[in-house]
């Protein structure tokens, strides 16, 4: 029961995840995968990228860390 509730509560959150317009995915190159709310904005003297994550709370990260970054498509 506790693995078909987990299971239904996992493909939900997909599903929304995957309904989100503008969303980013950003692939690091530790094999992590970060979905960020609206488009990251990268400042080129730090070299780091701030994204909002799924919750929308403001993030960070390396440039040199990601491996890739494209937009969700609908």
């Amino acid at each position: 029961m506790k693995k078909t509730l987990t299971m239904i509560a996992m493909l939900s959150a997909g599903l929304m995840l995957a309904g989100c317009a503008n969303d980013h995915v950003l692939h690091t190159n530790d094999g992590r995968t970060i979905v960020a709310q609206g488009k990251p904005q990268v400042d080129s003297d730090t070299g780091m990228i701030t994204y909002k994550d799924v919750y929308g709370k403001e993030q960070q990260i390396n440039r040199d860390a990601i491996k890739d970054m494209s937009e969700v498509g609908d």
